[in-house]
């Protein structure tokens, strides 16, 4: 989400945090099934279509992203210097060594939105690559963890920055996390940067996506002339994860856990 106008933030009962996590789940078995296609030689169209029809035919669902905005496809595939909103195309092959995030959301029949991302390595990684993928992942992570009423989102945004700055990564500022249910983009705005104490203090019942991208090289960014896909202004690699947490009364639920396990990942 690109940072915007702030509006009220809903709070969200138990029925429909309920009906929150069903999307969310829906959404998280999409990236589960396409796993094991994330191959050298495939085209991030191919991964497109099989999100697609997975979507439609398997889970009953609307691929939130087809004509969202005006964007043309199901999942968003970033890959390499990529930062996020890459257009899947069938011509972008994948190579054993690239890494990809795929970005994928879903509407249920109830009208509830599902969003999350996760990233895949294409064959072999190399040890670059591989460090700044876990590194945002485990930034991801800490920003979860800083999630508990009364904690304030610049606690979320400091401890995501905080793992990214030990690393020497750069923090991308101009894209954010953000509220979701029946609307896609909501309130509040989740910065992956932020000082403790400051900003949105967070009550039970509020819902939002985190999802930092983390740039190898500087965090500068620019967008294409296709208006949808943004790349590190210095060509070097970037890495997102996202998920959906509800703020619970003792701390935070993940809404998005992945249906097949974390792998090598640590648990949330």
């Amino acid at each position: 989400m690109r940072r915007g106008k702030q509006r009220v933030v809903p709070i969200r009962g138990a029925d429909e945090i309920a009906l929150s996590r069903e999307a969310g789940g829906l959404a998280a078995s999409v990236l589960a099934m396409l796993t094991p296609h994330v191959q050298p030689g495939v085209s991030t169209d191919d991964l497109d279509r099989l999100c697609h029809d997975f979507i439609v035919n398997e889970l009953g669902c609307v691929p939130t992203n087809v004509g969202y905005g005006g964007f043309p496809k199901t999942v968003c595939t970033s890959v390499n210097h990529v930062v996020c909103h890459g257009i899947p195309s069938p011509g972008e092959i994948l190579r054993d060594g690239d890494i990809i995030n795929v970005d994928v959301a879903v509407t249920t029949s109830r009208g509830w939105i599902g969003d999350t991302s996760r990233m895949y390595y294409v064959g072999q990684p190399g040890n670059q690559a591989k460090r700044l993928v876990e590194t945002t992942y485990e930034a991801l992570l800490a920003g979860i963890r800083a999630v508990k009423p009364g904690a304030t989102l610049g606690d979320v945004g400091f401890a995501i920055q905080s793992v990214a700055q030990r690393e020497r990564f750069g923090v991308v500022r101009e894209y954010c996390g953000h509220g979701i249910g029946t609307v896609y983009h909501d309130e509040p705005q989740v910065l992956h940067y932020g000082v403790p104490g400051h900003g949105l203090v967070l009550e039970p019942g509020m819902i939002f996506t985190i999802e930092p991208m983390l740039n190898a090289g500087k965090a500068a960014t620019r967008e294409l002339s296709d208006g949808w896909t943004v790349i590190t202004n210095d060509k070097s690699l970037s890495a997102q994860w996202e998920h959906m947490v509800a703020v619970t009364e003792t701390g935070y639920d993940v809404l998005t856990r992945w249906p097949d396990g974390t792998g090598p990942y640590a648990t949330i």
